[in-house]
Protein backbone atom coordinates (compact mmCIF):
# COMPACT_ATOMS: atom_id res chain seq x y z
CA UNK A 1 0.00 0.00 0.00
CA UNK A 2 1.21 3.52 -0.81
CA UNK A 3 -0.26 6.58 0.89
CA UNK A 4 0.22 10.33 0.69
CA UNK A 5 0.60 12.19 4.00
CA UNK A 6 -0.32 15.87 3.83
CA UNK A 7 1.07 17.35 7.05
CA UNK A 8 2.85 20.70 7.53
CA UNK A 9 4.69 19.82 10.75
CA UNK A 10 7.90 18.10 9.55
CA UNK A 11 8.53 16.17 12.76
CA UNK A 12 4.96 14.82 12.80
CA UNK A 13 5.04 13.93 9.10
CA UNK A 14 8.37 12.11 9.36
CA UNK A 15 7.24 10.24 12.48
CA UNK A 16 4.11 9.06 10.67
CA UNK A 17 6.09 8.03 7.59
CA UNK A 18 8.67 6.11 9.62
CA UNK A 19 6.01 4.45 11.75
CA UNK A 20 4.03 3.34 8.70
CA UNK A 21 7.16 1.87 7.15
CA UNK A 22 7.37 -0.48 10.12
CA UNK A 23 3.85 -1.59 9.18
CA UNK A 24 4.95 -2.19 5.55
CA UNK A 25 3.03 0.85 4.34
CA UNK A 26 4.92 3.16 1.96
CA UNK A 27 4.29 6.86 2.48
CA UNK A 28 5.19 10.10 0.72
CA UNK A 29 5.06 13.46 2.48
CA UNK A 30 3.64 16.79 1.31
CA UNK A 31 4.12 19.77 3.62
CA UNK A 32 1.64 22.02 1.81
CA UNK A 33 -1.36 21.83 -0.46
CA UNK A 34 0.46 22.71 -3.68
CA UNK A 35 3.02 19.94 -3.17
CA UNK A 36 0.22 17.51 -2.35
CA UNK A 37 -1.64 18.29 -5.57
CA UNK A 38 1.56 17.95 -7.59
CA UNK A 39 2.33 14.54 -6.07
CA UNK A 40 -1.24 13.39 -6.64
CA UNK A 41 -0.96 14.36 -10.30
CA UNK A 42 2.15 12.28 -10.98
CA UNK A 43 1.92 9.33 -8.58
CA UNK A 44 -0.65 6.64 -7.84
CA UNK A 45 -1.68 6.45 -4.19
CA UNK A 46 -4.05 4.09 -2.45
CA UNK A 47 -5.12 6.54 0.26
CA UNK A 48 -4.69 10.25 1.04
CA UNK A 49 -4.06 11.21 4.70
CA UNK A 50 -4.98 14.87 5.06
CA UNK A 51 -4.32 17.41 7.79
CA UNK A 52 -7.10 19.95 7.28
CA UNK A 53 -4.97 22.98 8.13
CA UNK A 54 -1.96 23.14 5.78
CA UNK A 55 -0.48 26.06 3.78
CA UNK A 56 -1.70 26.61 0.25
CA UNK A 57 -4.82 24.71 -0.75
CA UNK A 58 -6.11 23.32 2.54
CA UNK A 59 -6.76 19.71 3.32
CA UNK A 60 -10.44 20.47 2.83
CA UNK A 61 -9.78 21.82 -0.66
CA UNK A 62 -7.66 18.80 -1.56
CA UNK A 63 -10.49 16.55 -0.39
CA UNK A 64 -12.96 18.48 -2.57
CA UNK A 65 -10.72 18.08 -5.61
CA UNK A 66 -10.18 14.37 -5.02
CA UNK A 67 -13.92 13.78 -4.74
CA UNK A 68 -14.63 15.92 -7.82
CA UNK A 69 -12.02 14.00 -9.83
CA UNK A 70 -13.98 10.79 -9.43
CA UNK A 71 -10.80 8.87 -8.63
CA UNK A 72 -12.44 7.04 -5.76
CA UNK A 73 -9.31 7.44 -3.64
CA UNK A 74 -10.15 7.00 0.06
CA UNK A 75 -9.49 10.00 2.29
CA UNK A 76 -8.52 9.85 5.96
CA UNK A 77 -8.54 13.20 7.74
CA UNK A 78 -5.89 13.41 10.45
CA UNK A 79 -6.34 16.59 12.44
CA UNK A 80 -6.51 18.25 15.83
CA UNK A 81 -10.03 19.51 15.06
CA UNK A 82 -11.94 17.10 17.28
CA UNK A 83 -15.35 18.67 17.78
CA UNK A 84 -18.38 16.80 16.49
CA UNK A 85 -19.10 19.63 14.05
CA UNK A 86 -15.53 19.38 12.72
CA UNK A 87 -15.94 15.66 12.13
CA UNK A 88 -19.32 16.13 10.50
CA UNK A 89 -17.97 18.74 8.08
CA UNK A 90 -15.04 16.47 7.24
CA UNK A 91 -17.31 13.59 6.33
CA UNK A 92 -19.54 15.96 4.34
CA UNK A 93 -16.48 16.93 2.30
CA UNK A 94 -15.99 13.30 1.35
CA UNK A 95 -13.68 11.89 4.03
CA UNK A 96 -13.94 8.13 4.50
CA UNK A 97 -12.42 8.17 7.99
CA UNK A 98 -11.44 10.75 10.60
CA UNK A 99 -8.71 10.41 13.24
CA UNK A 100 -7.93 13.16 15.74
CA UNK A 101 -4.55 14.11 17.18
CA UNK A 102 -2.94 12.85 19.34
CA UNK A 103 -3.23 9.28 18.08
CA UNK A 104 -1.41 5.96 18.13
CA UNK A 105 0.46 5.03 14.95
CA UNK A 106 -0.81 1.48 15.30
CA UNK A 107 -4.39 2.74 15.14
CA UNK A 108 -3.61 4.80 12.04
CA UNK A 109 -2.12 1.75 10.33
CA UNK A 110 -5.17 -0.35 11.22
CA UNK A 111 -7.52 2.30 9.84
CA UNK A 112 -5.51 2.56 6.63
CA UNK A 113 -5.62 -1.19 6.10
CA UNK A 114 -9.38 -1.21 6.70
CA UNK A 115 -9.85 1.55 4.10
CA UNK A 116 -7.66 -0.33 1.64
CA UNK A 117 -9.68 -3.52 2.07
CA UNK A 118 -12.93 -1.67 1.38
CA UNK A 119 -11.38 0.03 -1.66
CA UNK A 120 -10.15 -3.29 -3.05
CA UNK A 121 -13.59 -4.88 -2.69
CA UNK A 122 -15.19 -2.01 -4.59
CA UNK A 123 -12.86 -2.19 -7.58
CA UNK A 124 -14.43 -3.27 -10.87
CA UNK A 125 -12.93 -6.47 -12.24
CA UNK A 126 -10.03 -6.50 -14.66
CA UNK A 127 -11.25 -8.02 -17.92
CA UNK A 128 -9.09 -10.05 -20.30
CA UNK A 129 -10.14 -11.14 -23.76
CA UNK A 130 -8.10 -12.31 -26.79
CA UNK A 131 -4.94 -10.54 -25.71
CA UNK A 132 -6.70 -7.45 -24.37
CA UNK A 133 -6.39 -6.53 -20.71
CA UNK A 134 -8.75 -3.78 -19.57
CA UNK A 135 -8.40 -2.42 -16.03
CA UNK A 136 -11.37 -0.10 -15.29
CA UNK A 137 -9.97 0.91 -11.90
CA UNK A 138 -6.65 2.22 -13.24
CA UNK A 139 -8.07 3.12 -16.64
CA UNK A 140 -5.36 1.10 -18.37
CA UNK A 141 -5.44 -1.04 -21.49
CA UNK A 142 -2.83 -3.52 -22.67
CA UNK A 143 -2.82 -5.54 -25.88
CA UNK A 144 -0.51 -8.53 -25.91
CA UNK A 145 1.42 -6.89 -23.08
CA UNK A 146 1.74 -3.53 -24.87
CA UNK A 147 0.26 -0.47 -23.14
CA UNK A 148 -2.30 1.33 -25.29
CA UNK A 149 -3.07 4.98 -24.54
CA UNK A 150 -6.76 5.75 -25.09
CA UNK A 151 -8.95 8.80 -24.71
CA UNK A 152 -11.72 8.61 -22.12
CA UNK A 153 -14.36 8.03 -24.79
CA UNK A 154 -12.32 5.32 -26.53
CA UNK A 155 -11.81 3.60 -23.18
CA UNK A 156 -15.53 3.78 -22.40
CA UNK A 157 -16.43 2.19 -25.75
CA UNK A 158 -13.81 -0.55 -25.37
CA UNK A 159 -15.00 -1.30 -21.83
CA UNK A 160 -18.55 -1.91 -23.10
CA UNK A 161 -17.36 -4.10 -25.99
CA UNK A 162 -15.05 -6.21 -23.82
CA UNK A 163 -17.79 -6.69 -21.20
CA UNK A 164 -19.97 -8.19 -23.95
CA UNK A 165 -17.33 -10.93 -24.38
CA UNK A 166 -17.67 -11.17 -28.15
CA UNK A 167 -21.38 -10.40 -28.26
CA UNK A 168 -22.66 -7.72 -30.61
CA UNK A 169 -23.26 -4.26 -29.14
CA UNK A 170 -25.39 -1.91 -31.19
CA UNK A 171 -24.32 1.65 -31.97
CA UNK A 172 -27.37 2.83 -30.04
CA UNK A 173 -26.27 0.95 -26.92
CA UNK A 174 -22.74 2.31 -27.19
CA UNK A 175 -24.15 5.80 -27.54
CA UNK A 176 -26.33 5.27 -24.48
CA UNK A 177 -23.58 3.83 -22.29
CA UNK A 178 -20.50 5.81 -23.36
CA UNK A 179 -22.01 9.23 -24.05
CA UNK A 180 -24.25 11.47 -21.97
CA UNK A 181 -27.99 12.01 -22.32
CA UNK A 182 -27.44 15.01 -24.61
CA UNK A 183 -25.80 12.96 -27.37
CA UNK A 184 -27.47 13.22 -30.77
CA UNK A 185 -28.86 9.77 -31.70
CA UNK A 186 -28.07 10.50 -35.37
CA UNK A 187 -24.44 11.43 -34.75
CA UNK A 188 -21.48 9.65 -36.36
CA UNK A 189 -19.60 9.81 -33.04
CA UNK A 190 -19.81 6.06 -32.42
CA UNK A 191 -18.47 5.12 -35.87
CA UNK A 192 -15.69 7.71 -35.63
CA UNK A 193 -14.70 6.63 -32.12
CA UNK A 194 -14.67 2.92 -33.01
CA UNK A 195 -12.53 3.66 -36.07
CA UNK A 196 -10.03 5.61 -33.97
CA UNK A 197 -10.08 2.89 -31.32
CA UNK A 198 -9.19 0.23 -33.90
CA UNK A 199 -6.17 2.25 -34.97
CA UNK A 200 -5.03 2.74 -31.37
CA UNK A 201 -5.27 -0.99 -30.66
CA UNK A 202 -3.35 -1.78 -33.86
CA UNK A 203 -3.38 -4.69 -36.26
CA UNK A 204 -4.59 -7.33 -36.55
CA UNK A 205 -7.93 -5.50 -36.17
CA UNK A 206 -9.81 -6.81 -33.17
CA UNK A 207 -13.10 -4.87 -33.37
CA UNK A 208 -15.46 -6.36 -35.92
CA UNK A 209 -18.32 -4.50 -37.58
CA UNK A 210 -21.54 -6.46 -37.95
CA UNK A 211 -23.29 -4.62 -40.80
CA UNK A 212 -26.63 -3.17 -39.81
CA UNK A 213 -26.29 -4.46 -36.24
CA UNK A 214 -23.29 -3.07 -34.40
CA UNK A 215 -19.80 -3.97 -33.20
CA UNK A 216 -18.13 -6.76 -31.30
CA UNK A 217 -14.72 -7.94 -30.15
CA UNK A 218 -13.51 -10.51 -32.66
CA UNK A 219 -12.75 -13.65 -30.65
CA UNK A 220 -11.91 -15.81 -33.67
CA UNK A 221 -8.37 -17.11 -34.26
CA UNK A 222 -5.98 -14.33 -35.20
CA UNK A 223 -5.32 -15.68 -38.73
CA UNK A 224 -8.39 -13.97 -40.16
CA UNK A 225 -8.49 -10.96 -37.92
CA UNK A 226 -6.85 -8.63 -40.46
CA UNK A 227 -9.91 -9.00 -42.72
CA UNK A 228 -12.33 -7.74 -40.05
CA UNK A 229 -14.55 -4.95 -41.41
CA UNK A 230 -13.56 -1.40 -40.63
CA UNK A 231 -16.94 0.26 -41.20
Amino acid sequence: MRVLIVEDEPYMAEAIRDGLRLEAIAADIAGDGDTALELLSVNTYDIAVLDRDVPGPSGDEIARRLVASGSGMPILMLTAADRLDDKASGFELGADDYLTKPFELRELALRLRALDRRRAHSRPPVRELVGLRVDPFRREVFRDGRFVALTRKQFAVLEVLVAAEGGVVSAEELLERAWDANADPFTNAVRITVSALRKRLGEPWIIATVPGVGYRIDTRPRAGAAEVGRG
